[in-house]
């Protein structure tokens, strides 16, 4: 059993009984406070979001494989949104698992997965996915794609418009990708999870209030 709760921008933070892991956890490049989380496991997409915390237990920021906690992990490197495929792969998609629950976390990436990339992932269960925009991030029509692609039973986006971030660009509004995956939505503040039996049977969008 986990909780989800959304800090902001690329920011989640999974919580078990036991371990703690909080995803771009740099939040002072949006106007935020970071997410300073003592023994937590901090995942980082790109470098720009590593915090390193000294109170951290272990901060990744690079493909590999790790198994800390509650938690497996594995990143894969990917090509950022604004970047051609010629570059440098810059950011990192990860592929975490906690108990039989399996959750993809893709950063501000490339708006197409390669078979490589989609056979890394495999079958997943939730996806955490930015959908801003404004050619920094996914759009809500790229997201669409991407989560038609990797076919979760729940998606968790984030990274969309907030007026308490400051961001380089405006981002699109949440709004705007929902009605573009035109599935159901939840809202709530924290998502529980007890198990892979206890997720959705249909794909749902879970719209977390930030906290």
């Amino acid at each position: 059993m986990f909780d989800i709760e959304f800090k902001g921008a690329n920011c989640v933070v999974i919580s078990t009984k036991k371990s703690t892991l909080v995803t771009d956890p740099k939040l002072s490049v949006v106007g935020l406070k970071d997410q300073v989380i003592k023994d937590a496991v901090e995942i980082a997409t790109e470098d720009r979001f590593v915090l390193a915390s000294t109170s951290a237990k272990l901060s990744i920021d690079s493909p590999g494989e790790y198994e800390v906690g509650d938690f497996s992990i594995r990143g894969q490197a990917a090509v950022r949104h604004l970047d051609t495929k010629d570059d440098e792969k810059k950011s990192t998609i990860y592929r975490i698992e906690i108990g039989d629950v399996r959750i993809a976390l893709l950063g501000n990436i490339a708006p197409h997965l390669s078979e490589d990339q989609l056979e890394f992932l495999g079958v997943i269960d939730m996806l955490i996915i930015p959908i801003g925009g404004s050619g920094y991030t996914l759009d809500a029509t790229s997201a669409t794609a991407l989560v038609r692609q990797i076919d979760p039973k729940v998606v968790v986006p984030v990274h969309y418009a907030d007026s308490a971030l400051k961001y380089e660009v405006p981002q699109d509004t949440l709004e705007t990708f929902t009605k573009e995956l035109g599935v159901e939505v939840e809202e709530t503040s924290k998502l529980k999870v007890k198990s892979q039996t206890s997720l959705p049977q249909t794909l749902t969008v879970v719209a977390l209030t930030r906290s």
